[in-house]
């Protein structure tokens, strides 16, 4: 007698989760212990897309929430009574949630509501501000407190996660980020911007989207990228920019008409990865780029005042320095002025896993489920 599989519901919404949850997605999917479905929100939609085309996956269900000038409110409430009804039609056994966007917070309450069990991949990241970042330090603290499974991916996560009391099992993973971004520097994607030479300029890659440095940081922001620009006339900027008009338009405006700044729509994952293999260094407010860059051996100048990934500072990968003009270009020299700074940051040691990351979570689950192998 054949064992009927167990139900698994893999939510997500943004691109984010899509990268960092394709790993899992596809190690679900081949276990034959497991009926997976994968739920979109809609949160994200073409990045989304993107992601799932890269990986060869498809969604069994999209809710579409999607809306022009989506408030936070918006986002949770149209997640939530959405995700209700595909639980209630499903009957999963298990809802797996990523990281701590809105769509995630909202899929671990909609299944808490039904006392379906929570798997929380990349659980146990802190900043200690609650506003900061805004809202993801408060998501993902209240996705930890309702969820079964907590995969950490760092020793610190897990102590985060035991010290803050949590009743779920706790299993230190790695980061499926790597799984993800392994799989994809294999094959040596091209990233083909119009008017830029990689071999002609030293290239600094820029991603900038969060909340709380939209408004005059983001300003500060751009106008650090500019002093670097004034100082190394070697190097060129390359810019993908968020689809949000309250990020790209301060940045167009700012930076729109330099002769070295390479203004894009955003990247697909691929294209990021060829752009990250080929720079020099990178200047980020983004979470998932502090782990994915040292990967592949380049310094990450954080654009933010708070980090989530203290491991990242901690090895020398990544250094933390806020989003003043002066202090940009400063960190941003020592690095563009100096080839040891530079190596040492370099050559540190990923903290963040070794690419096996969704192999251990699929038999975490499964040793939940007591499914022998």
């Amino acid at each position: 007698m054949t064992a009927i599989p167990i139900q698994v519901c893999i939510t997500l919404g943004t691109r984010p989760e899509a990268i960092k949850l394709a790993p899992v997605i596809e190690q679900f999917q081949q276990s034959g212990d497991f009926d997976t479905q994968v739920i979109l929100t809609g949160q994200h939609r073409e990045m989304v897309e993107q992601v799932m085309q890269l990986f060869g996956l498809s969604a069994n269900q999209d809710l579409e929430i999607m809306q022009h000038q989506q408030t936070l409110t918006d986002i949770t409430c149209r997640s939530l009574q959405g995700l209700e009804n595909v639980f209630k039609q499903l009957q999963p056994q298990l809802v797996i949630v990523q990281g701590d966007t809105t769509t995630a917070f909202a899929a671990s309450l909609a299944a808490f509501y039904q006392k379906i069990p929570v798997g929380h991949v990349e659980a146990g990241l802190r900043t200690d501000n609650l506003f900061n970042p805004y809202p993801e330090e408060a998501n993902r603290r209240l996705i930890s407190q309702l969820s079964q499974l907590n995969f950490a991916p760092t020793s610190l996560a897990v102590e985060h996660l035991k010290s803050s009391g949590v009743t779920g099992e706790v299993h230190q993973t790695g980061n499926t980020v790597i799984d993800a971004l392994l799989s994809v520097a294999k094959r040596q994607p091209e990233c083909k911007i119009p008017g830029l030479n990689w071999d002609e300029y030293r290239v600094i890659l820029a991603t900038v989207h969060r909340r709380e440095n939209w408004g005059e940081p983001l300003k500060d922001i751009a106008e650090g990228f500019n002093l670097i620009l004034d100082k190394f006339p070697d190097t060129a900027l390359l810019l993908p920019l968020h689809r949000n008009p309250t990020v790209r338009e301060p940045l167009q405006a700012a930076l729109g008409k330099h002769p070295r700044v390479f203004l894009t729509e955003p990247l697909d994952y691929a294209e990021l990865v060829g752009a990250i293999q080929r720079c020099y260094l990178l200047l980020t407010d983004s979470g998932g780029v502090q782990e994915e860059a040292p990967s592949l051996g380049k310094p990450v100048l954080v654009l933010r005042e708070t980090t989530e990934r203290p491991e990242a500072v901690a090895a020398g990968t990544a250094k933390l320095v806020g989003t003043n003009p002066n202090q940009i270009l400063t960190e941003a020299s020592k690095l563009l002025s100096d080839i040891s700074a530079y190596q040492e940051m370099a050559t540190a040691i990923n903290p963040f896993g070794d690419g096996h990351a969704a192999e251990r979570i699929l038999q975490i689950v499964k040793n939940y489920f007591q499914i022998r192998n």
